[in-house]
């Protein structure tokens, strides 16, 4: 009898949770973002949130929670109620972290559910229209002519920018002074500015200022040439022969969430990405379709873990 009772409790409340999918969301959903404002997670996020709260007759809220490469964002996520009220948006600064700190308030791969990938984008190294380098040869020039006396940012310690310019270092044998901000919309100031020398951008974040002429690109870190910037090179083209770097952008939520409920989070977000308006306003910004069901999803997670720690190590970067 009490097998009987136990197997009707189990179908009653996987039949429970299945209703429950189908009718979420009936509230707001929170969105934490783990870039400022300005940022390209930041900018990515908000494109496809706007339509997945048109599919979901909800509103999608973002809440940017920039710092310390996306681990603040991180942190809140892993603590908030598995029930699929609160989402959270990273760049692969998600996967970057457990390299880079000695410690994390969560586990990366235990505190989360893995749901979906977004898109893909690549970099673009910038500079002020007033520098003299007028191409990735005279950059590179430069650099090794004065080593440690080009300033180069990144968006936050551990992020996707900062990885993008450690395997640069590596694979250019340059010496270039790092300095860290929480984000492309603290950066972008300072280089038109003068006051930071360089930094390789996110396509989506940097675009309006290239096309503005208020920075001037050198390179780009796919493997091909981009659609808007046609007339500019790959890093590999310009003399970095098989460098290639993309960054990538995730949907998680805290670990514990119902199969039923990720599995229609996944199905909703894709159905948003495949919008012809959103698809054709991500494309605009430079980005490229991810494609994975939940589970190849968090074995890309991994993978991509494991290649970030071999990057560090080989360039001498103890965690902090």
């Amino acid at each position: 009898m009490k097998t009987f009772m136990g197997v009707i409790a189990t179908v009653l409340a996987a039949v429970a949770l299945q209703a429950a999918a189908q009718n979420y969301p009936t509230k707001p959903v929170r969105v934490i973002v783990a870039f400022p404002p300005g940022s390209a997670t930041d900018i990515i996020g908000r494109v496809i949130a706007q339509k997945v709260g048109d599919i979901w007759g909800q509103n999608v809220l973002p809440d940017n929670r920039g710092g310390a490469g996306g681990s603040i964002a991180s942190a809140i996520a892993a603590k908030a109620a598995p029930d699929g009220y609160t989402l959270f948006i990273n760049s692969n600064a998600h996967a970057v972290n457990p390299s880079f700190f000695a410690k994390l308030p969560y586990d990366t791969l235990k505190d989360f559910t893995d749901i979906t990938p977004l898109v893909g984008q690549p970099n673009i190294l910038v500079v002020n229209p007033s520098s003299p380098n007028k191409s990735l040869a005279d950059f590179l020039a430069e650099a090794r002519a004065k080593p440690g006396k080009i300033n180069i940012a990144f968006a936050g310690v551990g992020s996707g920018t900062h990885l993008n310019t450690e395997k640069f270092k590596l694979a250019t044998r340059t010496d270039l002074t790092l300095v860290a901000y929480k984000g492309s919309g603290e950066i972008f100031p300072d280089l038109i500015g003068g006051r930071v020398d360089t930094y390789f951008a996110p396509i989506s974040a940097v675009l309006p200022f290239i096309q503005s002429g208020k920075l001037r690109p050198l390179a780009i870190t796919s493997v091909k040439r981009a659609s808007q910037l046609p007339n500019v090179p790959t890093v590999a083209e310009a003399g970095v022969p098989g460098f290639e770097f993309m960054l990538w952008f995730g949907l998680w939520g805290p670990s514990g969430m119902p199969a039923p409920i990720v599995n229609k989070i996944w199905k909703d977000f894709n159905a948003a990405m495949a919008d012809p308006v959103a698809r054709e306003r991500l494309a605009t910004l430079g980005n490229e379709p991810m494609n994975m069901t939940p589970a190849e999803f968090r074995r890309f997670v991994q993978q991509q873990i494991t290649e970030n720690a071999q990057i560090f190590k080989a360039a001498g970067i103890t965690p902090q």
